[in-house]
């Protein structure tokens, strides 16, 4: 997978977080393989449907979702490549891991976690997103 691909799918699911976009993000999501999701505070989401339930649950809330992603890095593991990097949630800060895969010729997300960090490092200047 090539990394300005998957820095691109990534840009897309912060994309439509902050837009609080449900038809971009389910298709975002793989259909056939695995997924999971581990959102903070909550239980781990081990099937599709939990896991769309769950982003159509924060996603149609009464106040758009303000997320800023930055510090990434990506680990190409071969048959998929997972991106690591720092949310800023208003005063939190949080890490989070996002798995990719190729499914039917796209880059699909298999994994999203995001915890607390109590050694975040500082978010980078911000520099084009890989979407444009």
């Amino acid at each position: 997978m090539r990394r300005e691909t998957l820095l691109f799918a990534n840009d897309q699911f912060y994309l439509a977080f902050n837009n609080s976009d449900y038809e971009l993000m389910e298709a975002l999501w793989a259909r056939q393989a695995p997924v999971f999701c581990i959102h903070p505070g909550w239980p781990a989401l081990t099937d599709r449907e939990s896991v769309m339930e769950s982003w159509e649950r924060i996603l149609s809330g009464d106040e758009s979702p303000d997320i800023g992603h930055d510090n990434v890095r990506v680990f190409d593991h071969g048959h998929y490549a997972s991106v690591v990097c720092y949310e800023t949630v208003g005063d939190n800060r949080l890490v989070a891991t996002n798995a990719f895969i190729e499914e039917d010729g796209e880059i699909r997300m298999v994994m999203h976690q995001a915890g607390g960090c109590t050694e975040a490092p500082e978010p980078e200047p911000q520099v084009k997103p890989y979407m444009q």
